[in-house]
Parts: C-alpha cells; structure tokens; sequence
C-alpha cells in the first residue's frame, strides 16, 4: 500500500497489514504476527526464511514494545526530507547553535537563511545574529501557533527545549498542518511521551527525529543546530557540498567522527541522520536507509548503530526482503560489551547490554548474514567503506563529486579580538566595577570579600564612589548620613511630587523619578555649594563676617545656612548627631568648626540662619576627605565639583521617596486634587 506523504514522498506500509498505525494484533490468533512470523519463527509466507528463536520476536521492533506490531507502522517518506530552501523554527533560544546554522548556510551558497523564526515563550520581537556578513534580524515569537502562522514554509521544527518540556512543545508542533520534521535534541523525555509522539507522528505521516539527538543535515543544503559541530569540522568533512553517501547512526558524537570518516576515503555525504540515543527513537536507522534507497543521489548507505534493543533488526528484515538495493556498509559498536560479567550501559539510554540478541556481535552476524559489507572490527569500518566506494567508481555506478571551495566565513570580532588578530575600540570605560570574572569585583574588591569581610553599605559606596576602602569611621559616616537624609516628611517638593504621582496611578520608577527630579539648589543640592563654599572660604582664611558679606555682595545665599522651621533654640537633631559622631571619630573637624563659626555669625542677624543638615555633610564631608589622607587636593575638589555629595542625598532621599509610593499604594490613595482654598487667584 503507497500513499502520499505530507513530506515529498510516499508512505508505505507493509502490503499484507492495514496502514492505520494503530492496528493491532488478534488476540485470538494463534500465530505470532509480527513481521508475519510464527512463534516458532518461521517466515508464513514463500519467501525466504528467516530462522530466529522464539524469545527473538521480542526484539525485532522498538515498535513491538508499545503495542504495535513491526508490519502495521508506517515507513517515512521514502525521498528526501531536507533540501536548498528548507527553512526552520527554532524553539527556546540557543545562539550558538542558530548562529551555526546560518554559518552552514552562508557556507552552501544559501540564498536564505535557514532558520525563518524563534520561538521563545514569553518573548516577542527579534533576536540580531549574521548571515555571512550581513547582520540579520529573525523574529522571535512567543507561541508555536503563531511562529507557524507566521511562517507557513518554515516546515522542519527544531526543539531545544529541556527533557521536562520538550513532549508537550513537540506535540504541539506535529499538530501544525506546516510542519513536517521535528527534531527532538533533549535526552531524558519521558518514554510514555516519546511513544505517543512517535503513534501521533506516524499516524500523521511526519518524522520525528530523536529525542536525545544532534540532528541532522544533507549536505550542502541544510544542517540541524549542532550536527557535525564547528564550520571547522564541517569543511574537513566537505559537508559545504553534497556527497554520494547516505549516513544514518545512533550516536550524534560519533556522527562527526564517521562525517570525517566518509570524507576520506568517499567524495563525502549527502545525507547524515543521527536518530537518538533513546530506547524509542522517533525514527529507526531503517527508516532513513530506506528513504536514502529512494534518493537518487545517495548511491551507499553507512550505518553505525549500538549494541541494545533491536532496531537493527528491522534493517536486517528490509536486507532479507529486499527492499534494499544499494550497498549498506554497517557497524553495531559494543562488542566489548561481552568481557563484562554483568550487565552494562554504555551511554546512551538504549545501549544498554542485554540479552544475547541485543548484543553487537549478534546484530552484526545478521547483518551480514542478509548482504551488508559489516567489517571485522571498527577500525575496519573505514577500509570497508573505502573499498566498497571504490569498488562502485569502477563500476561506473558513482562518478564522485568534484570538490568546490567553499567561502570564507567571516570571524566574529569577539574571537577576534581574543586570538588577536583585530583591535578594535572599545565604546565605554569602567573603573569601578568589572563582572567578566567568576563574580562581580568593586574596585577589584570580589564579591565573596565584601560579604566575608561584612562590609556595609557605606563600604560599598566607597568602592563604587571613590575607588578605594575607606576607613571604618568613614563608611560608618557615609551610612549615617543616609539614614539621615533618607525623608523628611511628606511636605517636602520631593516627597509631595512622589505622593501626587503614585495617587496618579504611575508604577514605582515614575513615581520615584518624579520625586528625584526636583532635587537641586534649594533641594538638596545645597550639600555640594555649602561644601564648596566653605572649602574655598576657610582654605582662604576669610572670616565668617568677610565670607557671609562678600556672599550677600554677589546675591547669594550662604548654602546650608537657614531652616524654615529650626532656630537657635529648635537645634536640627540630624547636625547635632553628626556634629558629635565627628568631634568623636574624626582627626580632623577643620571644616565644621569653620561652619559652627559662620553660623554663629548668621545667628546674629536672624533666629533661623542655622547651620542645617546640608551645611552639617558638606562641611564634614570635607573633613572626611581631607582627615583621612587618602585623598590630594585636587582629588578632593574634583570630587566636589562632580557632585558627589549631592548623589549621597538622591541615594539617601530615594530611600524614603520608595517608601512614599509604597504607603500610598498600600493605603490605595484616590488621585490627587489640589483643595482650591489653597490656591491665590488673581488677575
């Protein structure tokens, strides 16, 4: 029975069974039907025997074991599945082997790249990656529906999703009407699930190659994520242009070793299948030696399969029959399998040493049995392949395939940059952080020091800030004035904007910007002009009398003198605080005292000029810096200049104008209306 297959090709079921996958044996029968033998394990039919025990009958398909007799399940498309213009979905995002993808095609001669999507749940828009050298932008879609929507050629799915969700997503792919081939590379899925994709997807005339493979790839044309490796590899191997030989193996680590294999001693690959290294695997080496038997230009097959389980068997049953009709050159690895005493697993979840007909040495006696060149040993396998290639070009069955040079791949320039081939610029410089190692640094400073050594905040601002460790009674003072600083109030502009915007509805960060955005010279901001003014007044030895006067001369306020509600007998808590942590840690409080003294000054002339909470952290601040000696004088006045006093405020007060919008947020405050009784209106 011959059918149409979604694929190309033609599905073909065995002619004496029905072709509906699910067809199951006669319980009443008394004959053992699969593959149409006997319990006794003679052939029912005319045709040549095939003498196997009984307990033998067990083995001959994978598909035995799920119910489902070997001559009732659909054999793939018997042509090709893969060609110049295939185009792919890529699901869960891996740039390495998308990228080499692309690279394979940039290699061939591709017109268009190969992959035309990503899927990436939860993500929507384009992930940058090169085609040769023209940077590329692929679309990422957060559905399998909607990359096949988008997409309607794109029909090879390739599933990088892990063992625990790769069954659901591949499930949901073979139900696409435009998907034909899905690549499962995860090993580990769940043998249920593997069963009911393999019944959906031969039910559906769809192949499904793994799970736990590499791929696969026809040369020249189209390649499957990581199969045969590096670009370096895939132009020794001559995979850049098609071949004569069909490859199909279990292992896709020792596919890249037999790819290297065939280029010596053949004109190379047109085809190579890794079908999985999983007990159930979507598609047998028979399938695909199959479909190589009805693709004109693959002229041998090359099979490398595995001591355990019985896929080879069903090869064996299509030799005997002969549905096969151009050289198999075959190996089942594992002979060592035998010096072992007890049972061994060698890898792979199938190749696992059993029962004698399990084993290698059994499987490669019947395939040699029924007509395929199997060689004494692997390190043979290569002589065979060679000869039988040989043998072929002399018989005018091959003519080999004429060797191109294929393009240069460009070098990306982070490896590059790293073999040291290029310079390039670089775009930003950091000096006080750096994350390319094993864990973050601060000024060189690791991560696990700052945690063992119990650093605090005040620590890490000093790092970050100013590029050394400071003291202890430094950072203690940092961490001071930001438990200070970090709110006065809900009247405040800051505080205020932060409320009417949170009562607006806006998220955490709208809310805090709008606070922050009113610090400046009346907000804040005075910390840096009240350091700034008294550094150059005390270091030039002006008296308060000449430093207030000359300021009121050129219309400017004294910055950190005055306070709308404290006085000379409503002291600012915060100043004393710091007044006494300073006479009791610092070397030096030079700066202070200066500002006590203008403040007494100012004193005289209103109740209120006090010396505030701004004029307190800059005039300290000056005395840390100098105190300390680890500073010069031009460190100190770069550091005043920049503003970064001003930033201990916005890092402080942002503290507090958080805590704003949680409380309004909490309290699900209405939105914000200005009483009009508050407002002058006037012409």
């Amino acid at each position: 029975m011959v059918g149409r297959c979604a694929l190309g090709g033609h599905v073909i079921s065995h002619p004496h069974q029905p072709s509906t996958y699910a067809t199951q044996c006669s319980s009443s029968s008394s004959h053992d039907t699969v593959s149409g033998l006997t319990r006794g394990g003679r052939r029912r039919s005319n045709r040549s025997e095939v003498h196997l025990p009984t307990h033998a009958l067990h083995f001959l398909s994978p598909f035995r074991r799920i119910g489902c007799p070997f001559s009732s399940f659909h054999i793939m498309a018997t042509g090709q599945i893969f060609s110049r213009n295939t185009q792919a979905l890529f699901y869960n995002y891996k740039q390495l082997p998308i990228q080499r993808m692309l690279d394979f095609d940039f290699l061939c001669g591709r017109e268009t790249p190969s992959v035309a999507g990503i899927i990436n749940t939860g993500s929507e828009g384009f992930q940058k990656l090169f085609f040769g050298q023209e940077e590329i932008a692929i679309p990422v879609h957060s559905m399998i529906e909607a990359a096949c929507a988008a997409h309607p050629t794109a029909d090879v799915f390739i599933n990088f999703a892990s063992f625990r969700s790769a069954a659901a997503s591949s499930m949901s792919a073979l139900m696409q009407p435009t998907i034909r081939v899905v690549a499962i590379i995860a090993e580990g899925v769940p043998e249920s699930d593997t069963k009911q994709l393999i019944a959906f997807a031969r039910t559906n005339n769809k192949v499904l190659i793994g799970p736990a493979t590499v791929g696969g790839i026809q040369a020249g044309a189209f390649k499957i994520g990581d199969t045969a490796g590096t670009i370096d590899n895939i132009i020794q191997c001559k995979l850049y242009r098609p071949g004569s030989v069909g490859f199909v193996s279990k292992s896709g680590g020792m596919s890249n070793e037999l790819y290297n294999t065939i280029a010596r001693v053949t004109d190379g690959i047109y085809e190579g299948i890794a079908i999985g290294g999983d007990v159930f695997p979507g598609s047998t080496l028979f399938d695909h030696v199959l479909r190589f038997n009805n693709i004109p230009q693959v002229k041998m097959m090359v099979v490398l399969g595995e001591l355990g389980g019985s896929n080879e068997y069903s090869l064996v049953e299509a030799l005997k029959e002969g549905k096969i009709h151009k050289p198999v050159i075959a190996w089942v690895s594992g002979t060592c399998a035998r010096l072992f005493k007890s049972e061994v697993q060698f890898g792979h979840a199938g190749a696992k040493s059993g029962g004698e007909l399990e084993s290698a040495q059994a499987k490669n006696q019947a395939l040699k049995e029924v007509g395929a060149v199997v060689p004494t040993s692997y390190e043979a396998f290569e002589t065979a392949i060679k000869e039988t290639f040989e043998k072929l070009v002399e018989e005018g069955k091959i003519a080999p395939v004429s060797d191109v040079k294929p393009p240069q791949i460009p070098e990306d320039l982070k490896s590059a940059i790293k073999s040291g081939k290029v310079r390039a610029p670089t775009h930003i410089i950091s000096t006080i952080s750096d994350d390319r190692g094993e864990e973050p640094c601060y000024a060189g400073v690791p991560m696990s020091t700052i945690i063992q050594h119990g650093y605090g905040v005040g620590d890490v601002i000093s790092l970050l800030w100013f590029k050394r460790s400071l003291p202890r009674y430094c950072t203690q003072f940092i961490e001071i004035c930001i438990m200070l600083c970090a709110d006065h109030g809900p009247c405040v502009s800051g505080a205020h904007n932060t409320i009417v915007t949170a009562r607006a509805g806006k998220d955490l960060v709208s809310s805090l910007v709008s606070g922050l955005l009113t610090i400046g010279p009346r907000f804040g901001g005075a910390i840096d002009d009240a350091a700034r003014y008294f550094k150059d007044a005390c270091d030039k030895g002006l008296t308060p009398y000449e430093f207030v006067e000359g300021m009121k001369k050129k219309g400017i306020r004294v910055p950190g003198i005055g306070h709308r509600i404290k006085s000379r007998d409503n002291r600012d808590k915060r100043v004393q605080l710091l007044q006494q942590y300073a006479h009791t840690h610092f070397p030096s409080v030079k700066y202070m005292e200066y500002a006590v003294q203008v403040e007494t000054y100012t004193l005289s002339k209103a109740n209120n000029l006090v010396l505030n909470v701004d004029g307190a952290i800059g005039s300290l601040f000056l005395d840390l810096l100098a105190g300390s000696g680890m500073f010069n004088k031009q460190e100190i006045d770069e550091i005043i200049e920049i503003g970064y006093l001003n930033g201990l405020f916005v890092l402080a007060r942002s503290i507090g104008l958080i805590g704003h919008t949680f409380d309004q947020k909490r309290l699900k405050q209405p939105l914000y209306r200005h009483p009009w009784e508050d407002v002058l209106y006037t012409k």
